[in-house]
């Protein structure tokens, strides 16, 4: 009778009332903000290993091979002896992986 009244009183309730917000945080780290890191570091090891002669589709969805590799840009020859200069961050992960795949016969 009396360990009940002291449950009701708040004697352990602190702790039960702050379980669904840490529940909710650990559900943001691993469904949200975990993965979003992980593909940050994908992409940023994908633009490392890019070099002369790669084909990449830029988030504009522009298509070409780079030509020249700089620090921060890459020199991309889009066609026709059409060339244009990137930042490293416009190289799209997905559409370029895409790009340079072997197509499937």
């Amino acid at each position: 009778m009396i360990s009940t009244i002291l449950l009701q009183a708040g004697g352990g309730g602190g702790l039960m009332s702050m379980l669904p917000m840490v529940l909710i945080i650990v559900v943001f780290y691993f469904f949200m903000i975990r993965p979003q890191m992980k593909k940050q570091k994908d992409h940023k090891k994908y633009i490392e290993e890019l070099g002369v002669n790669a084909k990449i589709v830029t988030t504009a969805g522009i298509h070409g091979r780079i030509v020249e590799v700089s620090d921060t840009t890459f020199l991309v020859d889009v066609g026709s002896g059409v060339r244009m200069r990137f930042d490293k961050s416009a190289v799209s992960l997905d559409a370029s992986k895409a790009a340079n795949a072997e197509p499937k016969a």
